[in-house]
């Protein structure tokens, strides 16, 4: 899930990955506040975890804003919010900055990937007992 222009990024990242064998999807959420409520609820009946993007403060942002949303609703799938760490950034260009905060195309699809292989973990354990 991403929110304004930073779902360029998450579009390259979800082709990427897509190449990779992952089933992936993108959703442009386009506002923060209403949340589209109905794609929340849809994007987590499709999927085992979602991520967020934004280009703004992770702490009481889009991100913040769909967990509590899904948290409200009972849903208990994992998630990952990606966006300005509670930390100073230095300067840089719009590209050297996403880097370093890890939304750029590269850190989505890292973090999915991540997120994707804890979530198998978690399986394969429930699986196995």
């Amino acid at each position: 899930l991403s929110i304004g222009h930073i779902g360029n990024y998450a579009v390259r990242a979800t082709e990427t990955l897509a190449a990779e064998g992952l089933d992936v999807g993108h959703y442009d959420m386009r506002f923060c506040k209403p949340l589209d409520e109905e794609m929340l609820l849809a994007v987590a009946r499709r999927y085992r975890a979602i991520v967020t993007v934004e280009d703004g403060c992770l702490m009481g942002g889009f991100g913040s804003a769909v967990l509590e949303f899904l948290s409200e609703q009972g849903a208990s799938l994992p998630l990952r919010r990606l966006g300005i760490p509670d930390r100073v950034v230095e300067h840089g260009t719009q590209d050297q900055l996403y880097k370093e905060c890890g939304f750029d195309a590269d850190g989505i699809a890292r973090a999915v990937r991540e997120l994707s292989a804890k979530v198998a973990e978690v399986e394969r354990e429930k699986l196995l007992g």
